[in-house]
Protein backbone atom coordinates (compact mmCIF):
# COMPACT_ATOMS: atom_id res chain seq x y z
CA UNK A 1 0.00 0.00 0.00
CA UNK A 2 1.94 3.42 -1.16
CA UNK A 3 2.80 5.80 1.24
CA UNK A 4 1.38 9.27 0.75
CA UNK A 5 2.14 12.71 1.88
CA UNK A 6 0.73 16.46 1.35
CA UNK A 7 4.11 17.45 -0.11
CA UNK A 8 2.40 20.52 -0.60
CA UNK A 9 1.70 21.61 2.61
CA UNK A 10 5.46 20.26 3.86
CA UNK A 11 6.55 22.60 1.60
CA UNK A 12 4.35 25.37 2.70
CA UNK A 13 5.50 24.89 6.13
CA UNK A 14 8.76 24.89 5.40
CA UNK A 15 9.45 27.74 2.62
CA UNK A 16 6.52 29.68 3.29
CA UNK A 17 5.50 29.59 6.52
CA UNK A 18 8.46 29.40 8.62
CA UNK A 19 10.32 30.85 6.00
CA UNK A 20 13.29 28.95 6.10
CA UNK A 21 15.77 31.35 4.24
CA UNK A 22 15.72 33.59 7.67
CA UNK A 23 18.46 30.52 8.81
CA UNK A 24 21.06 31.18 6.08
CA UNK A 25 22.17 34.22 7.47
CA UNK A 26 23.43 31.99 10.15
CA UNK A 27 27.06 31.38 9.89
CA UNK A 28 26.36 27.17 10.05
CA UNK A 29 24.21 27.61 7.45
CA UNK A 30 25.17 29.99 5.19
CA UNK A 31 26.46 27.66 2.39
CA UNK A 32 23.30 26.04 2.20
CA UNK A 33 20.61 27.61 0.10
CA UNK A 34 16.59 26.88 -0.64
CA UNK A 35 17.41 24.71 -3.55
CA UNK A 36 19.58 22.28 -1.54
CA UNK A 37 16.68 22.33 1.20
CA UNK A 38 14.05 21.47 -1.73
CA UNK A 39 16.41 18.36 -3.08
CA UNK A 40 16.33 17.14 0.58
CA UNK A 41 12.62 16.98 0.56
CA UNK A 42 12.60 15.73 -2.68
CA UNK A 43 14.77 12.43 -2.35
CA UNK A 44 13.70 11.94 1.02
CA UNK A 45 10.13 11.69 -0.50
CA UNK A 46 11.37 9.07 -3.10
CA UNK A 47 13.70 7.04 -0.41
CA UNK A 48 10.80 6.76 1.79
CA UNK A 49 8.42 5.84 -0.93
CA UNK A 50 10.52 3.75 -2.62
CA UNK A 51 12.68 1.54 0.17
CA UNK A 52 10.81 1.96 3.41
CA UNK A 53 7.15 1.67 2.80
CA UNK A 54 7.55 -1.55 0.64
CA UNK A 55 9.17 -3.20 3.74
CA UNK A 56 6.49 -1.92 6.53
CA UNK A 57 3.82 -4.45 6.19
CA UNK A 58 5.92 -7.10 5.72
CA UNK A 59 8.23 -6.29 8.77
CA UNK A 60 5.24 -5.93 10.74
CA UNK A 61 4.33 -9.64 9.93
CA UNK A 62 7.23 -10.85 10.35
CA UNK A 63 8.76 -9.26 13.21
CA UNK A 64 12.00 -9.32 14.79
CA UNK A 65 13.27 -13.24 16.21
CA UNK A 66 15.77 -14.09 18.84
CA UNK A 67 17.99 -17.37 18.17
CA UNK A 68 20.85 -18.23 20.35
CA UNK A 69 21.00 -14.54 21.98
CA UNK A 70 21.45 -12.99 18.81
CA UNK A 71 18.53 -10.57 17.27
CA UNK A 72 17.66 -10.46 13.51
CA UNK A 73 15.40 -7.88 11.95
CA UNK A 74 13.12 -8.86 9.11
CA UNK A 75 13.96 -9.35 5.82
CA UNK A 76 15.09 -6.45 4.03
CA UNK A 77 15.97 -4.40 6.69
CA UNK A 78 20.11 -4.34 7.16
CA UNK A 79 19.60 -3.92 3.51
CA UNK A 80 17.44 -0.80 4.01
CA UNK A 81 19.00 0.64 7.13
CA UNK A 82 22.35 0.45 4.96
CA UNK A 83 20.83 2.53 1.95
CA UNK A 84 19.29 4.74 4.99
CA UNK A 85 22.98 5.64 6.56
CA UNK A 86 24.30 5.77 3.52
CA UNK A 87 22.38 8.70 2.69
CA UNK A 88 22.82 10.71 5.41
CA UNK A 89 19.09 10.31 7.31
CA UNK A 90 21.37 9.26 10.20
CA UNK A 91 22.99 12.33 11.07
CA UNK A 92 20.93 15.17 9.06
CA UNK A 93 21.36 18.05 11.41
CA UNK A 94 24.87 16.68 12.44
CA UNK A 95 28.37 18.43 13.28
CA UNK A 96 30.05 17.75 9.35
CA UNK A 97 33.45 17.21 11.55
CA UNK A 98 32.08 14.23 12.54
CA UNK A 99 30.79 13.04 10.10
CA UNK A 100 27.30 14.92 9.94
CA UNK A 101 25.27 17.01 6.60
CA UNK A 102 25.27 19.79 9.29
CA UNK A 103 21.69 21.11 7.88
CA UNK A 104 19.05 22.58 10.25
CA UNK A 105 16.60 20.78 12.83
CA UNK A 106 13.74 21.96 10.83
CA UNK A 107 14.65 20.22 7.68
CA UNK A 108 15.49 17.26 9.86
CA UNK A 109 12.05 17.02 11.10
CA UNK A 110 10.57 17.57 7.60
CA UNK A 111 12.82 14.81 6.08
CA UNK A 112 11.21 12.12 9.57
CA UNK A 113 8.25 13.23 8.35
CA UNK A 114 8.39 10.92 5.04
CA UNK A 115 10.52 8.50 6.68
CA UNK A 116 8.69 7.63 9.75
CA UNK A 117 5.33 7.92 8.11
CA UNK A 118 6.65 5.33 5.69
CA UNK A 119 8.40 3.17 8.30
CA UNK A 120 8.31 3.76 12.00
CA UNK A 121 10.55 1.08 13.29
CA UNK A 122 13.43 1.67 10.86
CA UNK A 123 13.35 5.38 11.52
CA UNK A 124 13.88 4.60 15.44
CA UNK A 125 17.22 3.07 14.63
CA UNK A 126 18.30 6.01 13.09
CA UNK A 127 16.54 8.79 15.35
CA UNK A 128 18.31 6.48 18.89
CA UNK A 129 21.38 5.87 17.06
CA UNK A 130 21.44 9.94 16.27
CA UNK A 131 20.47 10.87 20.07
CA UNK A 132 23.25 8.71 21.36
CA UNK A 133 25.77 10.53 19.23
CA UNK A 134 24.86 13.62 20.14
CA UNK A 135 25.14 13.20 23.92
CA UNK A 136 28.59 11.60 23.81
CA UNK A 137 29.49 14.72 21.59
CA UNK A 138 28.11 17.27 24.02
CA UNK A 139 29.07 15.49 27.07
CA UNK A 140 32.05 13.32 26.40
CA UNK A 141 35.61 13.35 26.21
CA UNK A 142 37.69 14.67 22.73
CA UNK A 143 39.40 10.85 23.06
CA UNK A 144 35.12 9.59 23.14
CA UNK A 145 33.81 11.80 20.76
CA UNK A 146 36.72 10.47 18.28
CA UNK A 147 36.38 7.12 18.85
CA UNK A 148 32.60 6.84 19.02
CA UNK A 149 30.71 9.71 16.54
CA UNK A 150 31.26 9.25 13.36
CA UNK A 151 30.74 5.55 13.25
CA UNK A 152 27.29 6.06 14.68
CA UNK A 153 26.86 9.06 12.87
CA UNK A 154 27.29 7.01 9.72
CA UNK A 155 25.12 4.26 11.16
CA UNK A 156 28.23 1.95 10.74
CA UNK A 157 27.74 1.68 14.43
CA UNK A 158 24.29 2.29 16.64
CA UNK A 159 23.02 3.81 19.92
CA UNK A 160 20.56 2.98 22.64
CA UNK A 161 19.37 4.97 25.88
CA UNK A 162 19.16 1.57 28.99
CA UNK A 163 17.19 3.69 31.64
CA UNK A 164 14.33 1.14 32.51
CA UNK A 165 14.83 -1.58 34.82
CA UNK A 166 12.50 -4.19 36.05
CA UNK A 167 10.81 -1.85 39.15
CA UNK A 168 12.30 1.27 37.54
CA UNK A 169 10.67 2.60 35.15
CA UNK A 170 9.20 6.38 34.99
CA UNK A 171 10.72 6.49 38.79
CA UNK A 172 14.29 5.95 37.04
CA UNK A 173 15.82 6.84 40.48
CA UNK A 174 15.15 3.46 42.12
CA UNK A 175 17.41 1.24 39.51
CA UNK A 176 19.86 -0.93 40.76
CA UNK A 177 22.12 -1.10 37.86
CA UNK A 178 25.64 -0.22 39.37
CA UNK A 179 29.18 0.82 37.98
CA UNK A 180 32.28 -0.18 39.96
CA UNK A 181 35.70 1.97 39.43
CA UNK A 182 38.52 -0.56 37.94
CA UNK A 183 42.92 0.35 38.33
CA UNK A 184 42.16 1.37 34.01
CA UNK A 185 39.75 4.08 34.65
CA UNK A 186 37.07 2.39 33.19
CA UNK A 187 34.05 1.06 35.40
CA UNK A 188 32.65 -2.59 36.20
CA UNK A 189 29.03 -2.39 34.99
CA UNK A 190 26.45 -4.80 36.36
CA UNK A 191 22.46 -4.49 36.04
CA UNK A 192 19.61 -5.73 34.36
CA UNK A 193 18.05 -3.22 31.71
CA UNK A 194 14.33 -3.71 29.82
CA UNK A 195 12.39 -1.88 26.87
CA UNK A 196 15.91 -1.24 25.65
CA UNK A 197 14.67 -0.16 21.58
CA UNK A 198 17.45 -1.50 19.20
CA UNK A 199 18.92 -3.13 22.23
CA UNK A 200 19.93 -6.09 19.24
CA UNK A 201 19.94 -5.73 16.27
CA UNK A 202 21.53 -7.26 12.95
CA UNK A 203 21.89 -4.16 10.97
CA UNK A 204 25.30 -2.70 12.30
CA UNK A 205 28.57 -3.37 13.54
CA UNK A 206 28.61 -2.40 16.87
CA UNK A 207 26.41 -1.42 19.47
CA UNK A 208 26.92 1.48 22.10
CA UNK A 209 24.25 1.56 24.82
CA UNK A 210 24.36 4.81 26.73
CA UNK A 211 23.46 3.41 30.21
CA UNK A 212 22.71 4.89 33.76
CA UNK A 213 24.23 3.44 36.65
CA UNK A 214 25.08 4.36 40.11
CA UNK A 215 28.50 4.13 41.44
CA UNK A 216 28.78 2.67 44.79
CA UNK A 217 29.13 5.41 47.67
CA UNK A 218 26.64 7.83 45.26
CA UNK A 219 23.33 9.47 46.68
CA UNK A 220 20.33 7.62 46.47
CA UNK A 221 18.01 8.68 43.79
CA UNK A 222 18.52 10.62 40.38
CA UNK A 223 21.08 12.83 42.17
CA UNK A 224 23.32 9.91 42.32
CA UNK A 225 23.14 8.56 39.12
CA UNK A 226 25.71 8.97 36.62
CA UNK A 227 25.90 8.04 32.62
CA UNK A 228 28.31 5.62 30.73
CA UNK A 229 29.29 4.63 27.47
CA UNK A 230 28.91 0.52 26.89
CA UNK A 231 29.70 -0.63 23.57
CA UNK A 232 27.95 -4.35 22.97
CA UNK A 233 31.84 -4.93 21.55
CA UNK A 234 34.37 -3.50 23.28
CA UNK A 235 36.58 -0.55 21.19
CA UNK A 236 40.49 -0.53 21.88
CA UNK A 237 41.90 3.05 22.15
CA UNK A 238 42.65 2.84 18.10
CA UNK A 239 39.21 2.40 17.30
CA UNK A 240 39.01 -1.53 16.76
CA UNK A 241 36.47 -3.73 17.72
CA UNK A 242 37.37 -6.78 20.07
CA UNK A 243 35.40 -9.08 22.27
CA UNK A 244 31.93 -9.42 23.52
CA UNK A 245 31.78 -6.66 26.26
CA UNK A 246 29.58 -9.19 28.38
CA UNK A 247 26.13 -7.76 27.32
CA UNK A 248 23.29 -9.83 26.74
CA UNK A 249 20.10 -9.64 24.94
CA UNK A 250 18.08 -12.11 27.10
CA UNK A 251 14.24 -11.70 25.85
CA UNK A 252 12.84 -10.07 23.16
CA UNK A 253 9.59 -8.52 23.68
CA UNK A 254 6.66 -9.05 21.75
CA UNK A 255 4.28 -6.06 21.06
CA UNK A 256 1.35 -4.63 19.95
CA UNK A 257 3.07 -3.07 17.61
CA UNK A 258 6.54 -1.38 15.80
CA UNK A 259 7.19 -5.25 15.77
CA UNK A 260 10.18 -4.77 13.53
CA UNK A 261 11.96 -2.46 16.03
CA UNK A 262 13.69 -4.73 18.41
CA UNK A 263 12.83 -3.56 21.94
CA UNK A 264 15.40 -6.02 24.26
CA UNK A 265 15.78 -7.06 27.66
CA UNK A 266 19.41 -6.79 28.00
CA UNK A 267 21.97 -8.21 31.06
CA UNK A 268 25.25 -6.24 31.52
CA UNK A 269 27.48 -7.79 33.58
CA UNK A 270 26.26 -11.38 34.03
CA UNK A 271 29.73 -12.87 33.55
CA UNK A 272 31.48 -10.10 35.83
CA UNK A 273 33.22 -9.12 32.10
CA UNK A 274 31.37 -6.01 31.10
CA UNK A 275 32.96 -2.53 30.97
CA UNK A 276 32.05 0.92 30.64
CA UNK A 277 33.24 4.47 30.69
CA UNK A 278 32.03 6.97 32.39
CA UNK A 279 30.30 9.75 29.93
CA UNK A 280 31.18 13.53 31.64
CA UNK A 281 30.95 13.85 35.32
CA UNK A 282 30.05 11.57 38.12
CA UNK A 283 26.56 11.69 39.35
CA UNK A 284 25.45 14.08 36.15
CA UNK A 285 23.71 11.43 34.13
CA UNK A 286 20.03 12.08 34.52
CA UNK A 287 20.83 16.04 33.42
CA UNK A 288 22.65 14.45 30.59
CA UNK A 289 20.30 11.82 29.37
CA UNK A 290 17.70 14.77 29.28
CA UNK A 291 18.85 15.76 26.37
CA UNK A 292 18.77 12.68 24.69
CA UNK A 293 15.21 12.43 25.97
CA UNK A 294 14.22 15.60 24.98
CA UNK A 295 15.30 15.22 21.18
CA UNK A 296 13.65 11.49 21.52
CA UNK A 297 10.37 13.36 22.42
CA UNK A 298 10.12 15.79 19.77
CA UNK A 299 10.54 12.82 17.43
CA UNK A 300 7.93 11.00 19.36
CA UNK A 301 5.75 13.92 18.03
CA UNK A 302 6.99 13.72 14.61
CA UNK A 303 5.94 10.23 14.87
CA UNK A 304 2.39 10.64 15.80
CA UNK A 305 2.04 13.92 13.43
CA UNK A 306 3.05 11.69 10.23
CA UNK A 307 1.02 8.66 11.06
CA UNK A 308 -1.77 11.11 11.75
CA UNK A 309 -1.00 12.65 8.07
CA UNK A 310 -0.27 9.40 6.17
CA UNK A 311 -3.71 7.85 7.71
CA UNK A 312 -5.54 10.78 6.51
CA UNK A 313 -4.25 10.86 3.22
CA UNK A 314 -5.37 7.18 2.60
CA UNK A 315 -8.57 7.65 4.52
CA UNK A 316 -9.57 10.59 2.69
CA UNK A 317 -8.60 8.39 -0.79
CA UNK A 318 -10.42 5.60 0.30
CA UNK A 319 -13.52 7.55 1.03
CA UNK A 320 -13.22 9.00 -2.59
CA UNK A 321 -13.47 5.81 -4.02
CA UNK A 322 -16.22 4.10 -1.89
CA UNK A 323 -19.55 3.78 -2.86
CA UNK A 324 -21.66 2.57 -0.58
CA UNK A 325 -25.91 2.48 -1.50
CA UNK A 326 -25.07 4.13 -4.81
CA UNK A 327 -23.74 7.32 -2.76
CA UNK A 328 -19.94 7.71 -2.79
CA UNK A 329 -19.31 7.88 1.20
CA UNK A 330 -17.14 11.28 0.79
CA UNK A 331 -20.89 12.73 0.41
CA UNK A 332 -21.75 11.83 3.66
CA UNK A 333 -21.72 14.34 6.22
CA UNK A 334 -20.37 12.30 9.23
CA UNK A 335 -17.33 11.52 6.92
CA UNK A 336 -16.94 14.77 5.98
CA UNK A 337 -16.66 15.79 9.55
CA UNK A 338 -14.46 13.12 10.15
CA UNK A 339 -12.44 14.17 7.37
CA UNK A 340 -11.87 16.82 8.17
CA UNK A 341 -11.02 16.20 11.85
CA UNK A 342 -8.52 14.06 10.70
CA UNK A 343 -7.07 17.02 7.50
CA UNK A 344 -7.21 19.79 10.64
CA UNK A 345 -5.51 17.31 13.65
CA UNK A 346 -2.65 16.07 10.84
CA UNK A 347 -2.42 19.65 9.64
CA UNK A 348 -2.15 21.14 13.07
CA UNK A 349 0.50 18.62 14.14
CA UNK A 350 2.42 18.96 11.29
CA UNK A 351 2.65 22.93 11.81
CA UNK A 352 3.57 22.69 15.47
CA UNK A 353 6.64 20.03 15.31
CA UNK A 354 7.70 21.94 12.23
CA UNK A 355 7.55 25.29 14.46
CA UNK A 356 9.33 23.23 17.64
CA UNK A 357 12.45 22.17 15.58
CA UNK A 358 12.48 25.75 13.59
CA UNK A 359 12.95 27.54 17.62
CA UNK A 360 15.68 24.43 18.37
CA UNK A 361 17.41 25.90 15.10
CA UNK A 362 16.92 29.53 16.37
CA UNK A 363 18.15 28.66 20.14
CA UNK A 364 21.08 26.61 18.99
CA UNK A 365 22.54 29.49 16.35
CA UNK A 366 21.56 32.68 17.92
CA UNK A 367 23.89 34.79 18.88
CA UNK A 368 22.06 37.18 20.70
CA UNK A 369 21.35 36.47 24.94
CA UNK A 370 18.05 37.94 24.87
CA UNK A 371 16.76 36.37 21.82
CA UNK A 372 18.47 32.97 22.33
CA UNK A 373 17.27 32.89 25.62
CA UNK A 374 13.69 33.55 24.04
CA UNK A 375 14.04 30.97 21.78
CA UNK A 376 15.08 28.07 24.21
CA UNK A 377 12.45 29.29 26.17
CA UNK A 378 9.88 28.62 23.71
CA UNK A 379 12.02 25.16 22.42
CA UNK A 380 11.22 24.26 26.47
CA UNK A 381 7.68 25.02 26.35
CA UNK A 382 6.90 23.29 23.16
CA UNK A 383 8.70 20.20 23.96
CA UNK A 384 6.23 18.20 26.40
CA UNK A 385 3.34 19.48 24.05
CA UNK A 386 4.56 17.86 21.13
CA UNK A 387 5.52 14.79 22.26
CA UNK A 388 2.20 14.36 24.13
CA UNK A 389 -0.74 16.30 21.85
CA UNK A 390 0.85 14.69 18.84
CA UNK A 391 1.40 11.08 19.99
CA UNK A 392 -2.72 11.11 22.05
CA UNK A 393 -4.04 12.69 18.78
CA UNK A 394 -1.93 10.90 16.01
CA UNK A 395 -3.85 7.96 17.81
CA UNK A 396 -6.90 9.56 17.42
CA UNK A 397 -6.72 10.25 13.86
CA UNK A 398 -6.11 6.66 13.18
CA UNK A 399 -8.93 5.57 15.01
CA UNK A 400 -10.99 8.34 13.15
CA UNK A 401 -9.45 7.04 9.91
CA UNK A 402 -10.76 3.56 10.65
CA UNK A 403 -13.79 4.46 11.45
CA UNK A 404 -14.13 6.37 7.61
CA UNK A 405 -12.77 2.85 6.16
CA UNK A 406 -15.42 1.01 8.51
CA UNK A 407 -14.50 -3.07 8.49
CA UNK A 408 -11.85 -2.34 6.04
CA UNK A 409 -10.06 -0.42 8.09
CA UNK A 410 -9.83 -3.32 11.06
CA UNK A 411 -8.09 -5.50 8.48
CA UNK A 412 -4.58 -5.92 7.80
CA UNK A 413 -5.43 -5.29 4.12
CA UNK A 414 -5.59 -1.92 4.45
CA UNK A 415 -2.19 0.38 6.48
CA UNK A 416 -4.91 1.83 8.83
CA UNK A 417 -4.69 -0.95 11.57
CA UNK A 418 -1.01 -1.14 11.56
CA UNK A 419 -0.61 2.79 12.02
CA UNK A 420 -2.85 2.75 14.96
CA UNK A 421 -0.80 0.09 16.32
CA UNK A 422 2.37 1.58 15.65
CA UNK A 423 2.13 4.83 16.87
CA UNK A 424 0.39 4.27 20.47
CA UNK A 425 3.78 3.55 22.02
CA UNK A 426 4.89 7.33 21.54
CA UNK A 427 2.57 8.27 23.72
CA UNK A 428 3.86 5.79 26.03
CA UNK A 429 7.73 5.82 25.94
CA UNK A 430 10.22 8.70 26.25
CA UNK A 431 8.32 9.50 29.45
CA UNK A 432 4.86 8.77 29.55
CA UNK A 433 2.04 11.44 27.87
CA UNK A 434 1.45 11.76 32.06
CA UNK A 435 4.47 12.81 32.80
CA UNK A 436 5.18 15.35 29.72
CA UNK A 437 1.85 16.89 31.29
CA UNK A 438 3.37 17.23 34.75
CA UNK A 439 6.38 18.70 33.20
CA UNK A 440 4.44 21.16 31.57
CA UNK A 441 2.57 22.42 34.34
CA UNK A 442 5.01 21.64 36.98
CA UNK A 443 7.83 22.90 35.51
CA UNK A 444 7.68 24.89 32.50
CA UNK A 445 4.51 27.07 33.29
CA UNK A 446 5.95 28.06 36.78
CA UNK A 447 9.30 28.51 35.38
CA UNK A 448 10.28 32.14 35.85
CA UNK A 449 7.31 33.23 37.12
CA UNK A 450 5.18 32.10 33.76
CA UNK A 451 7.94 33.68 31.96
CA UNK A 452 7.49 30.61 29.06
CA UNK A 453 3.63 30.87 29.13
CA UNK A 454 3.76 35.03 28.85
CA UNK A 455 6.48 34.87 26.49
CA UNK A 456 4.29 32.74 23.84
CA UNK A 457 0.87 34.38 24.75
CA UNK A 458 2.33 37.64 23.82
CA UNK A 459 3.71 36.68 20.42
CA UNK A 460 0.34 35.09 19.58
CA UNK A 461 -1.69 38.27 20.34
CA UNK A 462 1.35 40.54 18.59
CA UNK A 463 1.08 38.35 15.05
CA UNK A 464 -2.21 37.62 15.27
CA UNK A 465 -4.20 40.71 16.34
CA UNK A 466 -2.37 43.20 13.47
CA UNK A 467 -3.52 40.65 10.74
CA UNK A 468 -7.08 39.98 12.07
CA UNK A 469 -7.92 43.32 10.92
CA UNK A 470 -7.90 42.45 7.15
CA UNK A 471 -8.63 39.28 7.59
CA UNK A 472 -12.16 36.82 7.40
CA UNK A 473 -11.17 35.07 10.35
CA UNK A 474 -11.98 37.90 12.98
CA UNK A 475 -13.74 35.83 14.48
CA UNK A 476 -11.84 32.86 15.35
CA UNK A 477 -9.24 34.80 16.15
CA UNK A 478 -11.24 36.80 18.95
CA UNK A 479 -12.38 32.83 19.72
CA UNK A 480 -8.51 32.36 20.44
CA UNK A 481 -8.07 35.23 22.50
CA UNK A 482 -10.70 34.63 24.67
CA UNK A 483 -9.20 30.89 25.05
CA UNK A 484 -6.06 32.23 25.67
CA UNK A 485 -8.16 34.46 28.57
CA UNK A 486 -9.58 31.17 30.20
CA UNK A 487 -6.30 29.92 30.35
CA UNK A 488 -5.04 32.24 32.34
CA UNK A 489 -7.81 32.19 34.60
CA UNK A 490 -7.24 28.40 35.08
CA UNK A 491 -3.84 29.21 36.05
CA UNK A 492 -4.81 31.43 38.42
CA UNK A 493 -6.82 29.43 39.73
CA UNK A 494 -4.79 26.61 40.41
CA UNK A 495 -2.11 28.85 42.08
CA UNK A 496 -5.00 30.27 44.64
CA UNK A 497 -5.87 26.31 45.09
CA UNK A 498 -2.12 25.60 45.88
CA UNK A 499 -1.58 28.49 48.66
CA UNK A 500 -4.74 27.44 50.65
CA UNK A 501 -2.95 24.33 51.14
CA UNK A 502 -4.51 22.14 47.96
CA UNK A 503 -0.68 21.32 46.68
CA UNK A 504 -1.79 18.20 44.61
CA UNK A 505 -4.92 20.33 42.82
CA UNK A 506 -2.82 21.60 39.73
CA UNK A 507 -1.61 18.12 38.61
CA UNK A 508 -4.73 16.14 39.30
CA UNK A 509 -5.90 18.46 36.08
CA UNK A 510 -2.38 18.06 34.32
CA UNK A 511 -3.20 16.00 31.27
CA UNK A 512 -6.02 17.69 30.08
CA UNK A 513 -4.21 21.26 30.82
CA UNK A 514 -2.17 19.94 28.28
CA UNK A 515 -4.38 19.02 25.72
CA UNK A 516 -6.14 22.47 26.16
CA UNK A 517 -2.89 24.44 25.54
CA UNK A 518 -1.81 22.16 23.14
CA UNK A 519 -5.24 23.34 21.29
CA UNK A 520 -4.77 26.86 22.06
CA UNK A 521 -1.40 26.51 20.37
CA UNK A 522 -2.44 24.61 17.01
CA UNK A 523 -5.29 27.25 16.53
CA UNK A 524 -2.81 29.87 16.80
CA UNK A 525 -0.40 28.31 14.40
CA UNK A 526 -3.50 27.19 11.67
CA UNK A 527 -4.91 30.44 12.16
CA UNK A 528 -1.85 32.34 11.25
CA UNK A 529 -0.71 29.90 8.65
CA UNK A 530 -4.40 30.87 7.11
CA UNK A 531 -4.23 34.74 7.40
CA UNK A 532 -0.65 34.34 5.84
CA UNK A 533 -2.85 31.90 2.70
CA UNK A 534 -5.05 34.77 2.43
CA UNK A 535 -2.27 37.45 1.42
CA UNK A 536 -0.56 34.30 -0.89
CA UNK A 537 -3.59 33.90 -2.49
CA UNK A 538 -3.92 37.66 -4.03
CA UNK A 539 -0.34 37.52 -5.43
CA UNK A 540 -0.40 33.55 -6.97
CA UNK A 541 -3.27 33.03 -8.64
CA UNK A 542 -1.77 28.91 -9.70
CA UNK A 543 -3.82 27.16 -6.76
CA UNK A 544 -6.77 28.67 -5.34
CA UNK A 545 -7.55 25.45 -3.92
CA UNK A 546 -4.78 24.54 -1.54
CA UNK A 547 -5.05 28.29 -0.17
CA UNK A 548 -8.52 28.37 0.23
CA UNK A 549 -8.51 24.53 2.04
CA UNK A 550 -5.71 26.43 4.37
CA UNK A 551 -8.30 28.40 5.60
CA UNK A 552 -11.08 26.26 6.11
CA UNK A 553 -9.25 24.10 7.75
CA UNK A 554 -8.20 26.89 10.57
CA UNK A 555 -11.88 27.98 10.72
CA UNK A 556 -12.97 24.09 10.99
CA UNK A 557 -10.07 23.57 13.93
CA UNK A 558 -11.06 26.89 15.75
CA UNK A 559 -14.37 26.01 15.71
CA UNK A 560 -13.99 22.51 16.88
CA UNK A 561 -11.37 22.45 19.52
CA UNK A 562 -11.28 26.31 20.91
CA UNK A 563 -14.79 25.33 22.95
CA UNK A 564 -12.92 22.49 24.40
CA UNK A 565 -10.54 24.67 26.52
CA UNK A 566 -13.85 26.46 27.89
CA UNK A 567 -15.25 22.75 28.85
CA UNK A 568 -11.84 21.66 30.11
CA UNK A 569 -11.25 25.18 31.91
CA UNK A 570 -14.56 24.70 33.73
CA UNK A 571 -13.88 21.13 35.19
CA UNK A 572 -10.60 22.73 36.47
CA UNK A 573 -12.19 25.93 37.93
CA UNK A 574 -15.39 23.32 39.48
CA UNK A 575 -12.17 21.57 41.85
CA UNK A 576 -14.24 18.93 41.55
CA UNK A 577 -12.15 15.90 43.42
CA UNK A 578 -14.56 13.02 42.92
CA UNK A 579 -11.86 10.85 41.40
CA UNK A 580 -10.32 10.71 44.66
CA UNK A 581 -13.47 9.16 46.92
CA UNK A 582 -13.73 6.16 44.57
CA UNK A 583 -12.92 3.07 46.70
CA UNK A 584 -11.10 0.29 44.64
CA UNK A 585 -11.69 -3.40 46.02
CA UNK A 586 -11.31 -6.84 45.13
Amino acid sequence: MAYHVDFRDVQFNVFDFLNISQLLHYPAFSEQNLELYQMVLDESLKFAQKELEPINASGDREGCKLVDGKVTTPRGYPKAFAAFAENGYVSMDANPALGGQGLPHTMRVAAYEFLTGANIPLSMYGGLTHGAAHLIESFGSDSLVQLFCEKMYRGQWAGTMCLTEPGAGSAVGDLKSTATPLPDGTYSISGQKIFISGGDQDLTENIVHLLLARIPGDPAGTKGISLFVVPKYWVSKDGQMGALNDVICTNLEHKMGIKASSTCALSFGESGQCRGILLGERAQGMRYMFQMMNEARLLCGVQGSSVAAASYEHAWRYASERVQAGVNILNYPDVRRNLALCRSLSEGMRALVYYAAFYLDLAEKEKDPVKKARYQNRIDFLTPICKAYCSDHGFKVTELAMQIYGGYGYVSDYPIEQYMRDVKISSIYEGTNGIQALDLLGRKISANQGLFYRELCEDIVNTLMPLAAQSQLQKEVQELKKAIERIGQVLQSFAEQMMSGQKEAPFYHATPFLEMMGHTVIAFLLLHQAMHCESLAKINTENPTFYQNKIHTARFFAAQFLPRVHAFAKTMQDQDRSAFSIIYQA
